[in-house]
């Protein structure tokens, strides 16, 4: 194998073979490839993408660089849940839970931030004591025991995800969709689920820009899970404006604690329904959709949704009477509100300038040594189509760095636009 001759074959926008992705990427996981090479081949995937063998390919070989867990065990149906990434989504949260709850095991490995978007474990970490590197001994035995564990990538599954995750985070090669495709794909089969639901968010806010694009990647996905014999259900929402009422650290987990005990913002729960109601189907636990979402209410009429998450909590290093004064934890010493300066209603959100807010704040990193900020985060109080009078209070953003604060305020100044006209914002994409 010559590597150069590899990247110019798919630079010139030609297949490479299986044996070749193999060797390149195990070339690269014994530094044989420098990272100089591999980033020239992300570039060539990025502006040339992929074939449906290149890609089924490229699954194969980051499958088998690691462990892969087996679940074959389990009496009951195991699934998970992945979302393509946005702002204020703290769905998988309560949609763990939730499901482990109607007998669904779910061993979910989650993700950090990524660019603008938020990461579910830099949420969980804001849960005083709350452990997400779990050895996988461990996590097996946790799922056997109380049907979920939600814990990061190891070092064990998928090595060859990782790094390249972690390079294509730096070379501006994130929204390549054979590449998004491979990394998503090969850490859930390595899960050893038999089910997967997918929420590709879609927006100005969302790596998937638009509807046309999120479709590509949706058939795409849906073809490798297939391929793999996972079960693989594909939702499209909007991610034009934010998810929920915040989107931050432990302000999520907050919200996400009001989800579960039933006062949770609408449009996050319709959006955990709707998933979870995809993998209830699958298992064979109710025969509709509506019945499928009344399952998902009782159980967090009936509290059980919240037991398991507090067993979760609990298992993984966390006390549950942190849990139990929730409101209390992680107060920031600081906040701003921005205001309107007209009337009329809300037409439009930057998403994307949000979630770069969040970062400003501290609730994601610029670079990878950067310490995030449990108590930063963003309130908002109109969305899209509400009606606002001067002086109203848009949102409210907070932490405890007065630096941080300014260029976050420069940010979110330029993400709400109002006019006089009402709008509506649609929650589901077809």
């Amino acid at each position: 194998m010559i590597p150069s001759e590899i990247i110019k074959q798919k630079r010139n926008g030609n297949e490479i073979s299986h044996a070749q992705i193999k060797d390149f990427i195990n070339g690269y996981l014994s530094e044989e490839i420098p990272e100089y090479q591999m980033s020239a081949l992300l570039m060539a995937i990025f502006f040339n993408g992929m074939t449906e063998s290149e890609i089924s390919a490229l699954v194969d070989v980051m499958l088998n660089s690691g462990e892969r867990m087996d679940f074959t065990h389990h009496s009951n149906y195991v699934a998970d849940k992945h979302s393509t990434g946005g702002v204020g989504d703290k769905v998988s949260i309560i949609l763990g839970p939730l499901l482990a709850a109607a007998g669904i095991a779910i061993p979910m490995l989650s993700g950090r931030s990524l660019g603008h978007t938020g990461g579910t474990l830099d949420k969980l970490e804001t849960i005083p004591g709350f452990k997400v590197n779990i050895n996988l001994d461990d996590f097996r035995k946790q799922v056997d025991s109380i049907g979920i564990a939600m814990i990061g990538q190891t070092e064990d599954i998928c090595p060859a995800d990782r790094r390249m995750y972690a390079l294509r985070d730096v070379t501006g090669t994130i929204e390549s969709i054979p590449l998004i495709s491979g990394s998503i794909m090969s850490k859930k089969i390595a899960e050893g689920i038999s089910g997967l639901v997918l929420d590709i968010k879609t927006g100005n806010g969302a790596f998937m820009k638009n509807i046309d694009d999120a479709h590509i990647l949706g058939d795409t996905l849906t073809k490798i899970g297939n391929a793999f014999n996972i079960n693989t259900d594909v939702v499209y929402t909007s991610m034009n404006q934010p998810l929920g009422k915040t989107a931050g650290l432990w302000c999520e987990v907050r919200e996400s604690i009001d989800g579960l005990k039933g006062n949770g913002p609408d449009d996050t729960m319709q959006v955990t329904f709707e998933l979870g109601a995809k993998l209830i189907l699958q298992a064979g636990l109710s025969k509709t959709q509506s019945e499928a979402i009344a399952l998902q209410n009782e159980l967090i009429s009936n509290g059980k949704a919240y037991e398991k998450f507090i067993e979760m909590v609990e298992y993984q290093g966390g006390n549950p009477q942190d849990i139990e004064n929730y409101n209390q934890l992680h107060q920031p010493k600081l906040s701003k509100s921005l205001k309107s300066e007209e009337s009329g209603y809300i037409q439009s959100m930057d998403t994307y300038k949000i979630g770069l807010a969040t970062i400003e704040l501290g609730c994601g990193r610029k670079k990878t040594t950067d310490m995030v900020d449990p108590t930063a985060g963003i309130q908002f109080y109109k969305k899209i189509g509400d009606k606002v009078n001067r002086d109203d209070t848009l949102l409210k953003f907070f932490n405890s760095n007065n630096s941080k604060l300014v260029p976050a305020e420069v940010l979110l100044k330029e993400s709400i636009q109002i006019g006089g006209k009402k709008v509506e914002h649609k929650l589901f994409l077809d």
